[in-house]
């Protein structure tokens, strides 16, 4: 099937999508921060706030303004690999998409994209949470096979987003793949990740194709952008279980400080003394590094 119609076939079970949201206003130019606590045993630290995270730009702390938690609208790409040896993995993705689906909020939009060694599908983004079910369920109807570039799949999402106009609503990319791909610059996939303020999070699925490298293809990305690559035994349960994960992060705000516009600054987030002594070894993701505005 040609990836023109292979579009048209998931489009049908995802109709109508919102219209674009106005353009995110401020007095003062931010700088957003999009931040996970995890304790150390791996469940969600919920509850902080603003006096309980530290944060620093080039090396420099910052006066947090203002931070966000589950009530900020989430725009989310689900980014399907659809590769030969993925199916029966995506069967039980599909099989939990309407509890993973009931995670996200009202006002949350939702796009499917799918990849084998290019973008076969890609739809708008949708509030309509049965419909996004729907078209997790729909993956199935697509033609599986080829091989995988998943960095050049994980740009072309990052490239949507920074086409997209700018709001105040929080941008993630989850990936369902079995990590076994084509090698693609890493750099050049972290600095879109970056200009588009965009977590990239996985679920690495077993197969019974190649393994992945030693490292892996979208670990990295993950990491450097703020997410997370977890390995999974039960697709079904860890694709709800990230999808919690996604919407229960924190987004953080400082004003932006001045510099050369096109120019990355290196970012650090910790946390202040008291939450740290209250939340020993916790783990915090926040991407590394953000560009000055153009």
């Amino acid at each position: 099937m040609a990836p023109k119609l292979l579009a048209l076939a998931l489009l049908s079970v995802l109709p109508g999508w919102a219209q674009d949201d106005p353009s995110f206003r401020s007095d003062v130019s931010l700088v957003h921060v999009d931040t996970e606590v995890l304790s150390k045993d791996g469940r969600i630290v919920n509850g902080l706030t603003l006096k309980d995270f530290r944060i620093f730009d080039e090396g420099r702390e910052q006066k947090l303004l203002s931070m966000s938690a589950e009530e900020q609208p989430l725009d989310l790409i689900l980014l399907f690999d659809v590769s030969g040896s993925m199916r029966p993995n995506i069967q039980k993705v599909a099989a939990a998409a309407r509890t993973a689906a009931a995670q996200l909020r009202k006002g949350d939009r939702v796009a499917i994209m799918c990849f084998n060694l290019g973008i076969t599908v890609s739809t708008p983004f949708v509030e309509d949470m049965d419909a996004v079910a729907t078209g997790v369920e729909g993956v199935l109807r697509l033609r599986f096979g080829g091989g995988t570039a998943i960095r050049a799949a994980v740009n072309a999402a990052a490239r949507r987003f920074i086409g997209e106009q700018k709001s105040g609503r929080r941008r993630a990319i989850l990936v369902i793949t079995d990590d076994v791909g084509m090698p693609a610059n890493e750099m050049t996939v972290v600095r879109n990740l970056w200009e588009a303020d965009t977590v990239v999070s996985a679920l690495i699925v077993a197969s019974k194709g190649p393994k992945p490298t030693k490292n892996g293809m979208v670990g990295p990305l993950a990491e450097k952008s703020g997410g997370d690559a977890v390995k999974a035994t039960d697709p079904g349960a860890a694709f709800v279980e990230m999808i919690q994960r996604i919407r229960s992060r924190y987004s953080l705000y400082y004003a932006t400080p001045e510099g050369q516009p096109g120019t990355f600054h290196a970012l650090r987030v910790e946390l202040a003394a008291d939450a740290r002594a209250q939340n020993p070894a916790a783990k915090i993701s926040a991407r590394r590094s953000y560009q000055l505005s153009r």
